[in-house]
Formats: structure tokens, C-alpha cells, sequence
């Protein structure tokens, strides 16, 4: 039965987030049952918002299944996205619902790891920690459009993914899984994500409460643990720091494509001013709107240095990533 989700800290709930177009919706959509939306095949977003779905079993056990919004999307900022998917983290472990599982997913199709990929799983590992990462399953879509000529190329993204992009993840407990397109295939990784977060105990013991009380640790995400223990605030966390790090350089690059637009205009071909006079509009219309998201990221200097010296500790830590992103 699939119904609007209401919290119960007794839900298996699986958040599934990724890059814009990875597969995401359709993932859950395979678990639920549901028909795939209008534009679900092409590389665009189709979730604005966080969207929650309830799956109750004859077992007796309630999954909730998390659609959550990817960055670089075509309509919103990625700080009104991070603000939406923080937001949401924040209120469930403030009502004491913790995630069971995080599923990431990215398209195995991609022949390279672009720039906005690259953000995409740069802000997902600082939103997640090296505490949570065992409960990330890192999962390939597409596979179902693959050709059986290009089974050693797939494979060998794979191999590459793991050894480079991936491997902090990986070496902190995260694990890959291919992803089929089919009902069975999502409910197998789903399931084998459950199984391995949730302790098989039994009693009421000091010993059972304690490893039971430690699963539950390892289930909170970093910007959990961040905005609600450690009181800070968005721009504040790992992940808020990380997206203004990706503003700077965004802006540099920027400023760079004006200048050899500037110059490009100076030359006078008639043929390109109509062309490059647009094309400078809309990269500043662009850099405007980046400056103005740096300008809400700012962390204060008082602030600062209340943080350096008197801020409170997380348990979990961010997870360095070594990527190069560039487009």
C-alpha cells in the first residue's frame, strides 16, 4: 500500500538522493509500484521539493522512501536546495526519526565525471560524515540501456569509480550496487541495506540498549549532528562550507568567461556581437546571482573564531573527497 508518509521512529526509512537526472524518482517509483512521471527519461529534474512515500509489507514493516531534489538543477540555486534537504534532516533528528539508509544514485552512462557531478557527490559526502557512511549505498542506474558491446566499458566506469571518486566512501563502509530498472532489482538493494543497518537483537539488556543506541549513532548524517548538537547553522556546517567553496571557484570562472567575452566584443566582428553580446548578459545575470548566494553564506568573522575556539564538537567528521571539477 503506498500512502503519504507520517513520522513513526519505528519506519525503515531510505533517503535517496543524487545528481539531477541520476534516476532517483525512478528508483523509488520501482519500489512503490508507481508509474514513472512525464520527463522521467530525460536528464532534467522531476522533484522540486523533498517528496515522502509509504510502503506498508504484509510482514508488518513500513519503509519510507525519501525523493529528495539534486543540485545543478535548472530552476533552483543549489543553496535553496541544500536549505531544503538540510532543513528536512534537521526537523526528522530533531523528532528523533533516523534514516536507516542513504541511497546515491548516478547514471553509469556517463562516459566522464562532469563538474556538477563532481559537486553533486562533494556535497552529498559533507552532508553525510564518516559515520554514516555505512549506511550509503552508492547506486549505478541506466544499465538497462546497456549494449552488450559495451559491458567492458561499463564495467571498467565501475572499477574507476571505486578506486577514485568513490573510494573515501567505500574505505568508510559505503558499498556499490548496480541498479537493473526493474522492481526486483531496487527491492535487493533496498533489502540488503536494511538487513546490514539493522542490529538483529533481542532483550532489554545494558549490552542490548548500548549496541542498539550505536546503530542509531551511525545512522545520523554529519549535518545532523552539525545543526542540531553542535547548534550551527547552514553556512556554518561541512556541507554549507563546501558549496561556498564551489561559489568561489564558480565565480572565478565567471569573471574569467566575461573578460574573454569583454574582449571578443571589443573586436567588432559584426557577425558575433549579437551572439556574444547575449552570451556576456547571461554570464553576468549568472554571476550576479552567485554572489548574492556567497553573500548569504558568509560566516562572519566574530563568528568564526567563536567556532574555532568554542564551538562544539561533532562526533562524526566530513569526508575528504579528492575531486577536480571542472565542465
Amino acid at each position: 500500500m503506498l500512502r503519504k508518509a507520517k513520522d513513526n521512529t519505528q519506519d525503515i526509512i531510505i533517503a535517496v538522493m543524487g545528481p539531477t537526472g541520476s534516476g532517483k524518482s525512478n528508483f523509488i517509483n520501482k519500489l512503490t509500484g508507481s508509474k514513472k512521471e512525464a520527463g522521467a527519461d530525460k536528464l532534467g529534474s522531476c522533484t522540486q521539493g523533498i517528496r515522502e512515500f509509504t510502503v506498508d509489507l504484509p510482514i508488518g514493516k513500513r519503509y519510507v522512501f525519501v525523493d529528495t531534489p539534486g543540485f545543478d538543477d535548472t530552476y533552483r540555486s543549489d543553496r535553496d536546495i541544500l536549505r531544503t534537504i538540510a532543513d528536512w534532516l534537521e526537523k526528522k533528528y530533531r523528532g528523533d526519526i533516523k534514516l536507516t539508509g542513504v541511497v546515491y544514485t548516478h547514471p553509469i552512462s556517463n562516459n566522464r565525471m562532469s563538474g556538477s557531478v563532481c559537486k553533486s557527490l562533494d556535497l552529498f559526502s559533507q552532508l553525510c560524515g564518516d559515520k554514516a557512511a555505512q549506511c550509503v549505498r552508492l547506486v549505478t542506474t541506466m544499465w538497462d540501456n546497456q549494449k552488450p558491446e559495451n559491458t567492458e566499458i561499463w564495467q571498467s566506469r565501475v572499477s574507476y569509480l571505486e578506486g577514485n571518486f568513490w573510494k573515501p566512501l567505500i574505505s568508510l563502509g559505503a558499498r556499490h550496487e548496480q541498479f537493473f530498472n526493474t522492481q526486483e532489482s531496487a527491492w535487493n538493494i533496498v533489502n540488503g541495506l536494511v538487513l546490514a543497518r539493522t542490529p538483529l537483537v533481542q532483550g532489554d539488556s545494558a549490552d542490548v540498549i548500548r549496541e542498539l543506541n550505536e546503530a542509531s549513532a551511525r545512522n545520523t548524517l554529519l549535518i545532523q549532528e552539525e545543526m542540531v548538537d553542535a547548534e550551527k547553522k547552514l553556512n556554518e556546517a561541512s556541507a554549507g562550507r563546501a558549496l561556498y567553496s564551489q561559489l568561489k571557484k564558480v565565480l572565478l570562472e565567471q569573471k574569467e568567461m566575461l573578460k574573454e567575452l569583454g574582449d571578443a566584443l571589443a573586436e567588432k566582428n559584426p557577425n558575433a556581437v549579437a551572439q556574444l553580446g547575449a552570451e556576456y548578459d547571461r554570464t553576468e545575470a549568472e554571476m550576479q546571482k552567485v554572489i548574492q548566494d556567497m553573500e548569504s553564506m558568509k560566516i562572519p568573522l566574530g563568528r568564526r573564531v567563536a567556532l574555532f575556539f568554542g564551538g562544539k564538537k561533532t562526533q562524526a567528521r566530513k569526508i575528504e573527497l579528492n575531486l577536480n571539477w571542472g565542465d
